[in-house]
């Protein structure tokens, strides 16, 4: 799996073409401030591994990432661009619902985007070291 984060000022996006056959529409655009907005890659040798194991390593991952970034504010992208290995749909949709739950358990206002959307993307994101985090799990 791979993960690049960023801490952002401002987040938004609208719903752009759809990519897969049967997307998941929640909310068709939405805004978010001062939020880690993670790009999320699940690969293929993700699905080797339990599912649980693999949510808890992107779910602790993403609490270190706020932590340096004072906020409580997680968003969810998948982005299958990081990478040339894809894991399968249903797999990656459950990791990061899995992903969201512990988050939001844990007191994080956690949120998607539209799973199986290309979106229109806006974000402003700040110029510091810990706005910008590549990390593979």
């Amino acid at each position: 799996m791979k993960v690049l984060s960023f801490y952002t000022n401002n987040f938004s996006y609208t719903l752009g073409e759809p990519n897969i056959e049967s997307p998941i529409v929640v909310d068709k655009e939405s805004n978010f401030s001062e939020a880690i907005v993670a790009f999320i890659h699940v690969e293929e040798s993700d699905e080797a591994e339990t599912l649980r194991s693999r949510e808890k390593k992107l779910t602790n991952h993403l609490k270190w990432v706020a932590r340096k970034n004072n906020t409580q504010n997680i968003v969810l992208h998948s982005f299958a661009h990081l990478s040339n290995s894809k894991a399968s749909l249903d797999f990656t949709k459950q990791l990061l619902d899995d992903c969201q739950q512990r988050l939001k358990n844990g007191d994080y206002n956690t949120y998607q985007t539209p799973f199986g959307y290309f979106l229109n993307l806006n974000m402003e994101a700040p110029g510091f070291s810990m706005a910008r985090i590549w990390a593979e799990l």
